[in-house]
């Protein structure tokens, strides 16, 4: 972006207009993140992808509801201050209608790009289920729904079975396997719809994108200070967090691996991140919640692998690619994962969601 439309998109968030210098923050592939400062203050100056990101203001309205929260309940965790631009709002917008905002800088911080141990999965996992359980007494309905169905598995299913019957017929014959595997684990989906509106499975505040990149951690001190990147906070199921640091972290190959025969869980990785939840969510879980939570890992691997192969049926039009068969590639990736964490489950904990009725129906 240019560093004219940057700087002055600075401007409307700091004082000292004549001394304001900005450097490239993070590697975020949906956002542009710098850091501003003027002398005087330092920000976290942000421009915001609308196309991802329909109604920024949203972001904006959650963030400032969740800082008053933690504040008012004097918590532990202490995300940065949402700053006010010169028009007196928390989004800016320039001349090419492009929105902006932005938070206090935290000095002597930093984020790792990769959880390096079980440690540090634990870690994590403890991180983001403190911040949840924190915002357990929030007004839930006061929050928006920041990207509508986002982890809808009957929503995502359905995307899935309306490309299967759009595809053209090579994408489609490359995907018969991959298909027909998805479709024999379809019980994942009934559980998602029988659970979707079950009492014992609360709506809670979820991050949504649990990676410890977005954790900051104190440079001298080594410990957390609090999770950010928090454009996808909103309304949500635990398994979102949970399953999808599942996903993340105890896969040994990256999600763009084709080395199929390297692709496995770690154990001591999944044992890390489960203990680390409940150790951060403390006692809001149910006990249904607690009975199933084996499915958690299960249901966001299924949904991003039904998420790969439906892009790739519709003529790779969400995710980025760099080579023509990259997503059906991709859904194969998650649906060997899958495979290797339900043979793991099955063997540690005989869980097997395929060969029992649910509990929570």
């Amino acid at each position: 972006m240019n560093n004219n439309i940057i700087l002055k998109a600075a401007a409307q968030f700091l004082t000292v207009q004549d001394a304001i210098t900005v450097e490239q923050l993070g590697n975020g592939l949906i956002n542009h993140t710098y850091k501003a400062s003027d002398g005087k203050k330092t920000i976290v100056l942000q421009a915001i992808n609308t196309t991802v990101f329909k109604h920024p203001e949203d972001i904006a309205t959650n963030y400032l509801q969740i800082f008053g929260h933690l504040q008012k309940n004097n918590s532990l965790i202490k995300i940065p201050p949402p700053i006010v631009s010169s028009n007196g709002n928390l989004i800016w917008r320039d001349e090419a209608n492009r929105a902006w905002r932005a938070t206090l800088f935290v000095s002597g911080s930093y984020s790792p790009m990769l959880a390096a141990d079980e440690k540090a999965a634990y870690t994590v996992a403890k991180s983001f289920a403190s911040f949840t359980h924190a915002l357990a007494t929030i007004d839930i309905h006061s929050l928006k729904e920041i990207i509508p169905n986002f982890h809808n598995l009957s929503f995502r299913y359905h995307q899935f079975e309306k490309a299967v019957a759009h595809a053209s017929q090579d994408r489609l014959l490359k995907s018969t396997h991959i298909i027909a595997e998805l479709r024999q684990r379809k019980k994942l989906a009934d559980f998602f719809d029988a659970i979707l509106h079950h009492p014992q499975y609360p709506t809670r505040v979820m991050h949504h994108d649990c990676k410890i990149s977005n954790i900051l951690f104190d440079q001298k001190t080594n410990t957390v200070i609090c999770p950010i990147d928090l454009d996808t906070v909103m309304p949500g199921k635990y398994f979102s967090d949970l399953g999808d640091m599942i996903r993340s972290m105890t896969c040994t190959e990256d999600e763009n691996s084709i080395e199929w025969e390297k692709i496995d869980t770690r154990p001591d990785f999944y044992k890390a991140i489960i203990k680390g939840y409940l150790d951060g969510i403390g006692d809001i879980l149910t006990e249904e919640e607690k009975k199933n939570i084996h499915y958690s890992g299960l249901i966001l691997i299924y949904m991003q692998s039904i998420r790969f192969i439906a892009d790739f049926l519709n003529g790779d039009i969400y995710y980025k690619t760099n080579y023509k068969e990259q997503n059906l590639n991709r859904a194969l990736n998650q649906l060997l994962l899958l495979e290797r964490l339900e043979k793991f489950l099955e063997q540690e904990y005989s869980f097997n969601p395929y060969a029992k009725t649910y509990s929570a129906i």
